[in-house]
């Protein structure tokens, strides 16, 4: 099975902007949160970076959500 890389990069992306903006946290507040810098947030949600596991665990935690929920539905 052939994994669509752009696809999942740019879903996750998606996942993090969504969860980001429902908690109502600028781009640079959740950088400050996670120990990340704000372009590396930025490139995240643009789909443009493969994420660490290490670092969606920091986003996760930040945004007040399991790991799996932003990651849930990217293989689609």
């Amino acid at each position: 099975m052939k994994l669509n890389e752009s696809r999942i990069k740019k879903r996750l992306g998606e996942s993090v902007r969504r969860y980001r903006r429902e908690a109502g946290l600028s781009q640079e507040y959740l950088a400050e949160l996670t120990g990340l810098h704000r372009t590396y947030i930025s490139d995240i949600e643009r789909g443009s970076r493969n994420v660490a596991i290490l670092n969606i665990v920091r986003l996760a935690k930040a945004l007040k959500v399991k790991p799996s929920d932003l990651v849930d539905g990217v293989e689609k």
